[in-house]
Formats: structure tokens, sequence, C-alpha cells
């Protein structure tokens, strides 16, 4: 699974206005804490891989997740192979990360506000000690099917009245590390 995505900085009372415009369906805001670990056999900074627990809380309750993230496939976007499952026991699972010799390397803390719009995720992102953004994302099976989907993707952010051309490749958490502004 591929997730493509179009990242930019943005003021979020400008976009949600242009979303009400659009349409948008609003599917919800919840807060994110993000566990980044670094591996004892390779340098995930030099790779540009991610692993990461991931708690998710809304007001219905908490999820956590461990998610692999692979290096990006294209210098136009933010799309990397994206592999994820829930897990019951958030604790549990940092354990054998830290017994196989993983270790928490940093945390990014988030809210998040997502929407749905012509079949894309729209999420307004306030990350903490990073600053405001917004994502257009989606997923897709082939990597043959990135190139279409972005484009799509940046043709949503230009409708947000948001350039592509400012879009960020750069994780919260590779800003939060190098006080990056983007």
């Amino acid at each position: 699974m591929y997730e493509v995505e179009v990242k930019v900085r943005a003021d979020h009372d400008a976009v949600r206005d242009r979303l009400s415009d659009l349409d948008a369906e609003l599917l919800g805001t919840v807060e994110q804490i993000d566990t980044y670990f670094d591996a004892p056999h390779r340098d995930f900074a030099e790779t540009d891989e991610a692993l990461r627990l991931r708690e998710e809380r809304d007001s219905e309750g908490a999820l956590t997740e461990v998610t692999y993230k692979g290096p990006l496939v294209e210098a136009e976007s933010k799309t990397r192979e994206e592999i994820e499952s829930e897990v019951a026991d958030r604790e549990r699972v940092q354990a054998i990360f830290e017994s196989l010799g993983f270790s928490p390397a940093a945390t990014v803390e988030k809210e998040r506000t997502r929407y749905r719009v012509d079949g894309f995720t729209v999420t307004l992102d306030s990350v903490a000690d990073v600053g405001e953004f917004v994502e257009v994302e989606t997923e897709c099976e082939r990597e043959a099917d990135v190139p279409a989907e972005r484009e799509a993707a940046q043709d949503l952010v230009r409708s947000l009245d948001l350039d592509p051309d400012d879009g960020i490749r750069t994780s919260y958490l590779g800003m939060l590390l190098t006080d990056e502004d983007a």
C-alpha cells in the first residue's frame, strides 16, 4: 500500500473556509502521540525509513497502531510505502522493540482535524513545536498509480487556495529534530 501525500504549511482558518465551500465532510478531531524508534541494525535517517508507535485519542477512546514507513518513492510528493497494524497493548509492543535493541528517538504530538473531499482525506495538523499544516492524502495499491493520485491531490491543494509547489517532503519528526521551518 502506498500513502500519497501532499503537505503544505497553511493557516487553518482560511483552509476551513475553503473546505466549507467544497462541501467537505468533517470526520472529526483526534490527538496523536507518535513515538519513533531508532533501529540497532541501520540508521533510519540514512535509509529514510521510520518505525512508529502511535496513540490516537478522540472523544470515544484511544487506539494504538504500529507503523513502518518505507523511503520516499518520488521527488514530487511525500509518497511512501506504509504498513500498519493496530496493537492491543502499547507498553508491551514498546517493551518488545526495546528488547530487540530499538530505542525511542523522539515523540511528535499533534492535533488533527480530518475532512473527506472527493475521495481524499484533508487533514489540518497543529504540531507541537512545529506549526500548522494541511495534508491531502489518499492510498493506492500500485506504485504505478502514484503519479495520477499525486496530481489529483495537488489539484485539491490548489482548490484549497494553496500552492502544491510549496509542498513539504520532510516529516514532522524531521522538522522537530532539525528545527526545520519547512
